[in-house]
């Protein structure tokens, strides 16, 4: 198009000269200064057509590669909205994160004594080094209901309130070596730390799960567990509640500025269930250096105001557990005057291996709501928004976890 338009351009303008001369017949000099002309225009079209050809080559080369390269990106998934790809960066940022979590440390355990083990089979234990172990059975089926619970607990608690999972591993994961956990006898005891990843990634991303496993396998070989006892100890529970405050971006107490006490001589529940002797235990529990008031309500609804956390009067015997919080109670409010804690209120739904867990947390919260599932018999979801709570830590042992009648309950205060 360009080419012709030249051509008429030139050709014109050379008419309008031969016009503008009169219209004379030419001499041969100006014949042949017309044929140079002629030649000139020739070459200016020739030229200016060359031009117009490799522009169009070169827009049908870049048309072609811009086609190809949107069919590419029709077909390919490297190629996002801005939207899409903000969204996917998001999601991909919250996977990293739910694996940093997952990533399990395997207990070092300690091999205290060379003697093999004994199993149990009517009461589910297997006793080594004086020390009964509760074996473990949950399935991966088990694990899943659990997060469905979890899931549900966080979509009728609503938006506004944060919800934590903590399942706390017993001391069969934390303190028998491998080699009793899969004996020629065919005594098996499933992975916890299995169990507990399971149950974490089925928990929908809005459930903020807490990791204490891996502090709990630190110090695998420290007393965090009893003997005697289906428990872990006041020291088992203060490594759980600092694998809690460390991910919620806070500062734990430190022991060293808690008062250690101490009740000796403790038989607890494994106690008679074998032949087998074991040893007793020392139930050790820490005293705060600041101010609480602890409202219980206890099962016959009756209604104690105190100024500890702790019974102290259980003494020696297969009861000294009971010194967590006087023991199993529906529901304590505690509130706490430590100038370390926030003004802000947590709720912790337990059963009893909640019970050495919560007086921790007076030292981060201004109030702490103790709630044993298995005896509150009102409203999880009214409870919180009538007492404005804002944060949830569901904290239960790995065996309560997996057992239908617990699940039960804690589905009953749910609603």
């Amino acid at each position: 198009i360009l080419s012709i338009i030249g051509g008429v351009v030139v050709a014109y303008g050379y008419n309008n000269d031969y016009r503008r001369a009169g219209g004379y017949r030419p001499s041969s000099r100006n014949k042949v200064k017309r044929r140079n002309m002629r030649r000139i225009r020739n070459r200016a079209i020739i030229i200016l057509s060359g031009l117009v050809v490799c522009v169009i080559a070169v827009a049908i080369v870049v048309g072609m590669v811009k086609l190809i390269s949107n069919i590419a990106s029709c077909n390919s998934t490297a190629t996002i909205p801005t939207a899409t790809a903000a969204s996917a960066s998001k999601a991909e940022k919250k996977n990293t994160q739910k694996k940093s979590v997952l990533t399990f440390t395997t207990p070092k355990i300690e091999e205290t004594s060379s003697e093999a083990g004994q199993y149990f089979q009517d009461s589910g234990l297997y006793v080594w080094d004086k020390k009964a172990f509760e074996l473990f059975y949950g399935s991966d089926s088990k694990a899943k209901e659990y997060a469905e619970l979890m899931n549900s607990a966080k979509q009728k608690l609503g938006k506004d309130v944060n919800v934590y999972s903590m399942i706390i591993p017993n001391h069969t994961e934390m303190g028998l070596p491998s080699k009793y956990k899969n004996t020629e006898n065919g005594v098996t005891t499933n992975s916890q730390a299995d169990y507990i990843k399971t149950s974490y990634e089925a928990m929908n991303s809005d459930v903020k799960y807490v990791n204490a496993y891996n502090n709990l396998a630190d110090h695998c070989n420290e007393y965090i567990y009893f003997s005697s006892d289906h428990h872990w100890t006041g020291l088992g529970a203060y490594y759980a509640y600092e694998a809690f405050v460390k991910q919620t971006k806070q500062t734990p107490v430190s022991l060293s500025a808690l008062t250690e006490n101490k009740i000796e001589g403790f038989t607890g529940s494994f106690t008679g269930l074998t032949t087998a002797k074991l040893d007793t235990d020392t139930v050790y529990f820490w005293s705060m250096p600041f101010d609480v008031t602890n409202t219980i309500t206890q099962a016959d609804g009756i209604i104690l105001e105190t100024e500890t956390m702790y019974y102290w009067g259980e003494g020696a015997g297969s009861n000294s557990y009971g010194v967590f919080l006087f023991g199993d109670n529906p529901l304590e409010v505690i509130k706490s005057k430590a100038e370390t804690a926030s003004d802000e209120k947590i709720a912790i739904v337990h059963e009893s291996y909640g019970n050495a867990l919560v007086p921790y947390f007076a030292a981060n919260y201004s109030e702490i709501h103790s709630i044993d599932f298995r005896s509150f018999s009102g409203d999880l979801k009214t409870y919180c928004k009538e007492n404005g709570i804002k944060n949830v830590l569901f904290a239960n042992g790995v065996m309560s976890s997996a057992t239908e009648t617990q699940l039960q309950s804690m589905r009953g205060i749910l609603g």
